[in-house]
């Protein structure tokens, strides 16, 4: 039989085996992940038995490779230190049955394994040589498309099984398998052969695409990253960028990273390139490399050849001013990456909003007024807000300062501030970004203007705010109630206002709830109620809102009563309202209907009196 037709058949017998489902494929998980190009080989022993096929990708800088399978590397089980191939142009990092690799036409590569039973090597293009099995120095018996090696015939301690492969010169996608296991006459393992059969088990697999030209060592977008990263500690060794920017903000003080993994087509890193970075605004910048942390920079544009570098560190030109900055990264030239990012300053502004009114002789704050003002459950009269001379939101922790009252602006009314909440997030969505703040009062009811410092721990500086109305006040004695109309039309707004007072006509305090209602308004829905654990507005009113008409109908017209009751106010009474609501169209009084009448026969008379000139004139 000719070495054609044996390649023919032998090919038929594995494809129909595998169309057919009765070869299995190995179950055992895959050990050890498969080397990059041009790095040291994985050791074959460090592979899953039965379960790793492994190319030696350290290449050969010649036109001679060196096969896997010698009979000294076999006998010491290190099979594969040695080997090289040649043309490989990128390999994934498996070593299981999915592999994949790229190589050059017409290249050689050194397979190797680790077994412990028979073993066969088939490929569906080009040739095997140079294939060797567990017994010291058995070869093949069989030529191109199979390659069997004997191993042990017990499966008592494993070795090693090689082959070389060349590939063919015409660019396509070929593959070559792994097959182990024993192939039986009647009860006795036997060596594989075109006679008995192939192992049934798929240890390993890899598809090999050939192409004609390499497309490996320059840059390409698709498989490299570049993202912002929050520190200085470049990632660790192998772990590439996502290409997810984070989302911290940076402190004063604090640093940006912007980590990048330059990939070529084959996803290979690039070994060879000119590496350059500028920024904006005057920041720092340095390169670092992976699993380092980088220096602090002194300029702003810097230039490497190394391409171990992996990260740029971002630093602040000008300790405690706000920076943001646009990096910018170029590879031989051309821009891989830009990124903007941001570190705040120190504290250059307050801002105090969301300010309530304190009870007379009170200092504690209100959560549910906290809570009804920025979503925050936590004690407090007022809010103070860091920025920095950008805007940025500044964190104002006890850590980087204090927080204090103006003494110059102490009164007998206002007598004090009080901080329980410092502020620690720098996100403008967050309510931690606000330093909660409360204040104390006097015994009488009126008001002052505070002023709130912020002096910094690390040097001193010290902001004010501007100064802001603190209101104090008694608890509520008496309330009115009023709609913001007399007259509604169906489906109009209706806003009904409850004013508080104090016993001395002060508008009342906000601190503490103002207690149960019931409240009946017929004719109207009621969009927004009265909770006997909410609190007022700082001057001591309510609004609730309701629409004119009811759920399921419209209200009819007529002219209503309302009635609204408070119980916690000591003198308040029950408040009456009164209200009118029209049909859509409006109706129309009897005024209207005279009013129109007379209009209607004025005009009919000047009708009239031109008529009569009309005819006069024809005379």
């Amino acid at each position: 039989m000719s070495k054609s037709t044996l390649r023919k058949r032998l090919s038929l017998v594995v494809i129909s085996a595998l169309t057919a489902g009765t070869l299995s494929v190995a179950s055992a998980p895959v050990a050890s992940a498969h080397g990059a190009v041009d790095a040291t080989n994985i050791v074959a022993t460090q592979g899953t038995v039965n379960g790793s096929l492994f190319v030696a990708t350290k290449l050969t800088t010649t036109t001679t490779t060196v096969a896997a399978g010698s009979a000294v590397a076999l006998a010491a089980d290190t099979i594969g230190v040695g080997a090289t191939s040649r043309g490989l142009l990128a390999k994934d990092t498996s070593s299981g049955t999915a592999q994949t690799a790229t190589v050059l036409a017409g290249s050689v590569l050194s397979l190797y394994a680790f077994v412990n039973t028979a073993t066969a090597f088939t490929v569906t293009g080009g040739t095997l040589s140079s294939v060797f099995g567990g017994l010291v120095g058995q070869t093949s018996v069989y030529a191109n498309n199979l390659q069997s090696a004997m191993t042990n015939l017990a499966p008592v301690t494993a070795t090693g099984t090689a082959a070389q492969w060349t590939l063919p010169t015409t660019p396509g996608t070929y593959t070559v398998n792994l097959l182990t296991g024993w192939i039986l006459v009647g009860s006795t393992p036997t060596q594989p052969s075109y006679s008995v059969g192939l192992p049934q088990t798929l240890a390993g697999a890899i598809a090999v695409t050939v192409v004609a030209a390499s497309a490996g060592g320059t840059y390409n977008a698709a498989n490299s990253a570049c993202n912002t990263a929050a520190g200085t500690t470049a990632f660790s060794s192998g772990v590439y960028p996502t290409g997810i920017d984070s989302t911290a903000t940076k402190s004063n003080g604090d640093v940006w990273s912007i980590d990048y993994s330059l990939r070529d087509a084959y996803n290979v890193a690039l070994s060879a390139g000119a590496l350059t970075a500028t920024a904006t605004n005057g920041a720092f910048i340095n390169f670092g490399t992976s699993g380092t942390t980088p220096t602090a920079g002194t300029t702003s544009t810097i230039v490497s050849t190394s391409m171990g570098s992996t990260t740029v560190r971002v630093d602040q030109p000008t300790a405690g001013a706000p920076l943001t900055t646009t990096v910018t990264i170029s590879f031989n030239g051309a821009v891989i990456c830009t990124k903007t990012v941001t570190i705040r300053g120190t504290v250059d502004k307050l801002t105090v909003a969301n300010v309530g009114t304190q009870d007379l002789s009170g200092s504690a704050g209100s959560e549910q007024w906290m809570y009804q003002e920025i979503g925050l459950w936590s004690a407090g009269l007022f809010t103070v807000l860091a920025t920095d001379s950008a805007g940025n939101i500044v964190a104002t922790p006890t850590s980087l300062g204090a927080l204090s009252m103006d003494s110059a602006t102490t009164t007998p009314t206002i007598q004090g501030l009080t901080f329980p909440r410092p502020s620690s997030s720098n996100s403008s969505t967050s309510t931690s970004r606000f330093t909660l703040g409360s204040f104390t009062c006097g015994a009488i009811a009126g008001s002052g203007s505070p002023v709130v410092v912020f002096t910094a721990s690390a040097t001193g500086k010290i902001t004010k705010s501007a100064p802001f109305t603190a209101r104090c006040a008694d608890d509520a004695s008496t309330y009115t109630a009023s709609f913001d109309k007399a007259t509604y039309n169906n489906g109009d707004i209706a806003t009904l206002t409850v004013q508080f007072l104090d016993s001395k006509g002060n508008k009342a305090q906000n601190a503490t709830a103002y207690g149960a209602s019931s409240i009946t308004v017929p004719m109207m829905t009621a969009v927004s109620s009265a909770s006997a654990t909410s609190v007022t507005k700082a001057d001591g009113t309510l609004a609730l809102t309701y629409t004119v008409g009811l759920a399921a109908a419209a209200a009819t017209a007529g002219t209503y009563a309302g009635v609204v009751t408070f119980t916690t106010p000591a003198l308040g009474t029950t408040q009456a309202l009164k209200y009118s609501i029209v049909d859509q169209a409006g109706t129309v009084s009897n005024a209207d209907v005279l009013k129109s009448i007379v209009a209607l026969i004025a005009s009919i008379n000047k009708q009239i009196q031109a008529l009569q000139k009309l005819i006069l004139q024809r005379k």
